[in-house]
């Protein structure tokens, strides 16, 4: 096994036997990594899942080695005393050879594509919401005030425009500037929306995810990139503890101790079915179509929020059993 520690230029290598002694350690260029990596027979390669691993990891499936990523916080544990890159490289490989070990799923170029779209979609999201913001502060300067949202924005637009509102001129123009690069930014989003589902559509598994009420296709589409194939959790409470839509563990003594939701696991997909399940409850409250009878239940016992993640959990499990097996959702009050 070789353990690598991976850096912009110079990476720090590891190679040990099955039983952990140490066969070499060595310090190399980026170059000279894929030249001698080339050389090595076939092996696994571990590494931790971090900038750049993927890249690497494909790069070495292609000569035929094993690669296996490891979350960086399961790492830390195995680093003896300092913290260096030759520890940091003897660390990976004693936490790969461990039989309980937690591997991150090797992505794909699609896979690191959809995620960069995204990322993008991500930021011009939040560049936008804090042009909007910068916008209303300097407005509710000068007496004008709307409500948040960035479907207020077109009336902050109108009152700029409007000539009988005492505006100072310069304040005017710099207001503009800011609508202006709040529309750019807005076209952008939506330039991306429109990217994404029409990505979500040629999926086979995201075009049979958004047959579930409260997942559309960019919930859809976040499972298909940022998830790693649901045929490897066992079952849908896996994949919903995977996602940290369950409460947080404090057991001690054998006293089962639940708290807050743990909120582990993949953030984008947590925050999209929780978004969903608020649609879903909206729904609800608006045309009094209940979902079936234990939501009606929670309802009418829990807080909302509260029914909002439990609803979410079992959308997770919902979402595993039809990828999994291969079939539309079917409404459970529809069944019974």
């Amino acid at each position: 096994m070789i353990g690598i520690d991976l850096a912009k230029r110079v990476f720090q290598l590891h190679g040990a036997c099955a039983n952990g002694t140490v066969i070499f350690r060595k310090k190399l260029t980026r170059i000279q990594l894929l030249a001698f990596m080339s050389k090595q027979p076939e092996c696994t390669v571990a590494m931790e899942a971090c900038a750049t691993a993927h890249s690497w990891g494909r790069e070495f499936e292609k000569l035929g080695h094993t690669v296996r990523l490891i979350a960086p916080n399961y790492v830390k544990p195995f680093v003896k005393r300092q913290k260096n890159d030759v520890a940091d490289a003897e660390a990976i490989v004693e936490a790969a050879s461990r039989p309980t070990m937690r591997f991150v799923e090797l992505k794909s170029e699609a896979q690191q594509a959809r995620a960069m779209l995204f990322r993008t979609r991500q930021m011009f999201v939040g560049q936008r919401t804090q042009t909007i913001n910068a916008l209303r502060g300097h407005l509710a300067e000068h007496g004008i005030v709307a409500p948040q949202g960035a479907i207020q924005v077109k009336r902050l637009a109108d009152a700029v425009e409007d000539e009988n509102i005492g505006l100072p001129a310069g304040v005017r123009e710099l207001a503009k500037v800011y609508l202006v690069q709040i529309e750019d930014l807005s076209a952008k989003i939506a330039a991306l929306d429109r990217q994404m589902k029409g990505a979500a559509k040629e999926a086979e598994a995201a075009r049979r995810a958004q047959t579930m009420p409260g997942v559309g296709p960019i919930t859809a589409l976040a499972i298909e990139t940022f998830a790693p194939d649901l045929n490897c959790f066992r079952r849908g409470r896996d994949f919903a503890a995977w996602l940290g839509l369950v409460p947080k563990q404090t057991s001690t003594g054998g006293k089962p101790r639940l708290g807050k939701t743990s909120k582990m696991g993949q953030r984008d997909i947590r925050r999209l079915l929780i978004s969903g399940a608020m649609a879903v409850l909206q729904a609800v409250k608006r045309f009094g179509k209940p979902h079936n009878d234990w939501l009606i239940s929670m309802l009418e016992r829990k807080p909302r929020m509260l029914v909002a993640v439990a609803l979410a959990n079992k959308m997770a499990r919902g979402l595993w059993a039809m990828v999994t097996k291969q079939e539309d959702y079917r409404n459970p009050a529809a069944m019974s």
